[in-house]
């Protein structure tokens, strides 16, 4: 693969495009995030040469793919041009649960949306997109041990928002 073979490689892209697009909504990437991903892939191809003999390509890839929906959420910062919602992960609901799973997933998703960013990330990674620890920092750039850090701190944070939530109701 690394010597750029195409078959090679669209078999990859087949495998991967769509936990790569998945994990470009829940980054922020709303309605860009086909476009995201687009680049992502071919960004990806470009630099095939830097690839590591025998590392695993997924988390190489969604790393592509957090960087460039990161850029993409900063320019729409710079352009003004959106509000914050818009920036907001999509919600991927399973639309064969039943109302009360959909209303709490849904609650989830927007408690996962409201976290600041770095905190979304690693449990975006962790839990959506169901990376080990390594994969999380390998997407993220992060050392192993900001994951854990930050995971634990975004998890404390999102089980208050919900038990709050619970207690308003």
């Amino acid at each position: 693969m690394r010597t750029g073979d195409a078959a090679a490689y669209a078999e990859l892209v087949r495998a991967h495009a769509g936990p790569a697009l998945r994990a470009a909504r829940l980054f922020g990437a709303g309605a860009d995030a086909e476009d995201v991903v687009q680049e992502s892939l071919v960004k990806a191809y470009r630099a095939l040469g830097r690839f590591r003999q025998g590392a695993p390509f997924r988390p190489w890839l969604l790393r592509i793919v957090a960087n460039e929906t990161r850029n993409l959420v900063r320019s729409r910062g710079r352009r003004g041009a959106t509000e914050a919602a818009a920036a907001r992960p999509e919600s991927v609901i399973d639309p064969a649960a039943s109302a009360a799973d959909r209303a709490r997933r849904a609650e989830l998703l927007s408690a996962i949306a409201a976290l600041p960013e770095r905190h979304r990330q690693v449990v975006t990674c962790r839990y959506l997109l169901d990376l080990d620890e390594r994969e999380t920092a390998t997407v993220l750039g992060w050392p192993r041990g900001t994951v854990k850090s930050r995971l634990s701190r975004a998890l404390k944070t999102l089980r208050a928002e919900l038990a709050e939530d619970a207690h308003v109701c």
